[in-house]
């Protein structure tokens, strides 16, 4: 048995990273998350990977990969802090059929997506579909710049809604590298996608493969940035990575990141491949991903000392996108609760 990515896949990640090297530079990610500049190019750039269309069929205009490749492109949009809207993409592909699918792939449609009230619904927030129509308001809804939106129910019915139909609140959130807004529905017209629970969960879990692997790319951007660091910084005539308080830090980033890389491989692979542990994978592997982006994130702007703060660096928009991560599509403690009562351990 194999161990490792595919000749494809490592291509895959390859020609990605070249991409994102030119077009997701330090420079044009402050644009994005200064207002300066939005995340049209890129996604054009993306499109013409076939991103977009990663995990839609080939009959339906797209190109037909699987879960762990979507992972390794979510790791190299985290990698370089990219203002990207590939989640709706992916949990669009996993939930939509018919001709929206091959809009997507085309990237003449995007979708953001509104998950928040099925997973932590607020008692005056409430999302409601009858007769045809949405009423109710949604909040952290991933993408403000979204052609439609799909919207989940507290009882997990499926909904698309057109961006026409509802009023966009954006929302200011500690990732200025990828917009946020709330949403509000009275009456809008919507399509009912689907009231099979699995279908609900089929999107939610890749959603949340997509943001652990987000946050593993990162995570490692992190640790590379500081291990350079520490290299290069001097203090007392020698390079501050030779102290052994550094070098603890920097190993101790190491040996927690480098295991999240094949938790989350075996996610990717569960959710295609190993149905029955698929559910609980993605829900620790998403938990666990953010307990140690959290940590890495704290040492790694540690072994900066105060240049980690300083925007010359741009350190804080990976420390930010690890934070954004963690609370989309569930916290760590409701995500493992939900794993808890998936294997009988919880009511």
């Amino acid at each position: 048995m194999q161990f490792g990515l595919s000749e494809e896949q490592t291509l895959l990640q390859d020609s990605l990273g070249r991409l994102l090297d030119d077009a997701a530079s330090l420079d044009e990610v402050r644009k994005v998350a200064a207002g300066e500049a939005d995340d049209r190019a890129l996604w054009t750039g993306l499109t013409e990977l076939g991103i977009p269309g990663l995990l839609i069929p080939e009959d339906k205009g797209g190109v037909g990969l699987g879960s762990l490749d979507a992972a390794i492109v979510a790791e190299a949009l985290g990698a370089h802090a990219a203002p990207a809207p590939f989640l709706g993409a992916a949990m669009a592909s996993r939930a939509l059929t018919g001709d929206t699918l091959g809009e997507i792939a085309a990237g003449k449609l995007r979708v953001g997506v509104a998950f928040s009230e099925a997973i932590g619904a607020r008692a005056d927030g409430r999302v409601a579909y009858a007769g045809g129509k949405l009423s109710g308001r949604a909040i952290f809804v991933a993408d403000a710049a979204a052609d439609c939106y799909l919207v989940a129910t507290p009882s997990r019915q499926l909904c698309l809604v057109s961006s026409d139909e509802v009023n966009i609140e954006p929302i200011t959130t500690i990732d200025r590298t990828r917009s946020t807004c709330a949403l509000t529905m009275n009456d809008a017209k919507a399509d009912l996608v689907s009231e099979d629970e699995q279908t609900f969960f089929a999107a939610l879990d890749i959603g949340r493969l997509v943001l652990a692997a987000d946050t593993l790319g990162a995570a490692q951007h992190m640790l590379d940035a500081a291990v350079d660091y520490a290299k290069q910084r001097e203090q007392f005539n020698r390079p501050i990575g030779s102290f052994q308080a550094v070098k603890h830090m920097c190993a101790e980033m190491t040996a927690s990141v480098e295991p999240c890389r094949s938790l989350v491989w075996y996610a990717g692979h569960a959710l295609d491949n190993v149905p029955e542990e698929a559910r609980v994978t993605v829900c620790h592997t998403k938990a666990h991903l953010a307990e140690v982006g959290k940590f890495v994130a704290k040492t790694a702007t540690e072994v900066h000392g105060g240049m980690g703060f300083t925007d010359l660096l741009g350190l804080h928009y990976w420390f930010k996108r690890i934070g954004y991560n963690r609370q989309m599509l569930g916290a760590p403690e409701v995500v493992r609760e939900e794993a808890a009562r998936e294997q009988g351990l919880a009511v």
